[in-house]
């Protein structure tokens, strides 16, 4: 077949470069969303444990070893489950908008930095691009709440998009104030520069405070508890996707899991020396014997992961544990309370790297 498909490709004219880039860009696009798939299904078990173990119950058991095979069935479910295109929808975005926002969750992962010599693309603005791409869900979230044609849908996306461009301000600045610390928009030239200086570089204090204004923020971004207003079942019958079902209503959820695993790892490589060992650099230096070690690619993997999965923890802990707050009270902790916070540190942090030259 692959001969076949390259003696059409040469009887039409077209060169081999075609065919090369052709198949590198599918078998990309297989990868991540195998992967993008397997994060999502193992972080939604993953929750629902955790959140069994905070209400002091045990979770999924049933279904395979420790209930590992539930969300796995509940994925053949949805996706047997029947396809509802509302009468007055508008068909063509209802269905492009959770094919859109699944796309830009997997299109963040190009410049995901999975350990040492194992980001797909370090570009020079690796961080813009991830942030920016990031983003963008908030239109698919926006289209899907308009073409439903359902008010509750409707005023669900404009709460989203309200808020998801509201805390994108102040999970801008504490990205500024890592830029302005490590002098770099590169993935690669952040990790290395907090090699040396571990916990949060060389002002912790300012660092902390920028660690926890992002964090915050991006919880706010992927709309979770405490900050999960478009999705307030109490007072919105689920928010923007009201209307959708089966696999459509399932790509929401996987795009949820996605962007939550892509903040924290964010998270986990600006504050916490990405796939950088804790006194890595130290070591070292104190026992060379354990370089080759510090520095391998395994060991970076497992680093940059574990640090990822304690931080979803710490998120996943945080929903399960403290109350919804009201509309007013997310917008106004948003504009009244983060976004002042976050411009005082970037000043705070411009002056002491002034007085520090």
């Amino acid at each position: 077949m692959e001969q076949a498909l390259q003696q059409w490709l040469a009887n039409h004219g077209l060169p081999q470069v075609v065919y090369d880039w052709g198949k590198m860009l599918l078998v990309a696009a297989v990868i991540a969303i195998g992967f993008v798939s397997l994060t999502a299904l193992w972080l939604i078990y993953l929750e629902r444990k955790v959140s069994g173990h905070i209400q002091d119950r045990l979770g999924p058991m049933r279904a395979g070893p420790k209930g590992l095979l539930q969300t796995v069935y509940d994925a053949i479910k949805l996706l047997l489950k029947e396809d509802i295109i509302p009468r007055q929808a508008d068909r063509l975005l209802f269905t492009l908008a959770p094919l859109a926002v699944v796309t830009i969750a997997v299109i963040v992962f190009v410049t995901m930095p999975f350990g040492r010599k194992l980001i797909p693309a370090d570009l020079n603005l690796g961080i813009v691009f991830m942030v920016a791409f990031s983003s963008v869900t908030v239109l698919g979230i926006l289209v899907a709440g308009w073409s439903s044609n359902n008010k509750w849908s409707l005023l669900g996306g404009l709460r989203s998009g309200a808020q998801m461009l509201s805390y994108e301000i102040p999970m801008g600045l504490a990205i500024l104030t890592v830029v302005m610390a490590t002098g770099s928009f590169r993935i690669s030239d952040i990790i290395a520069a907090q090699q040396n200086h571990w916990n949060l570089w060389r002002f912790p204090v300012l660092g902390l405070v920028a660690f926890l204004v992002y964090l915050t923020a991006a919880v706010a971004e992927v709309n979770r508890l405490p900050f999960d207003i478009p999705e307030a079942e109490s007072e919105l019958v689920a928010g923007f996707h009201t209307e959708y079902t089966g696999m459509k209503f399932a790509l929401f959820f996987l795009s949820e899991y996605t962007n939550t695993f892509v903040v924290c790892a964010i998270a986990a490589t600006l504050f916490l020396g990405g796939w950088g060992l804790p006194f890595g650099a130290a070591l070292a230096e104190h026992w060379p014997s354990l370089k080759p070690l510090i520095e391998s690619v395994p060991l970076s993997v497992v680093v940059f992961f574990a640090k990822t999965y304690a931080l979803i923890l710490l998120v996943m802990w945080v929903r399960w544990t403290y109350p919804r707050l009201r509309v007013d009270q997310l917008m106004r902790f948003g504009w009244k309370f983060l976004i002042p916070i976050g411009f005082g540190n970037l000043i705070l942090m411009g002056i002491a790297m002034v007085l520090t030259q």
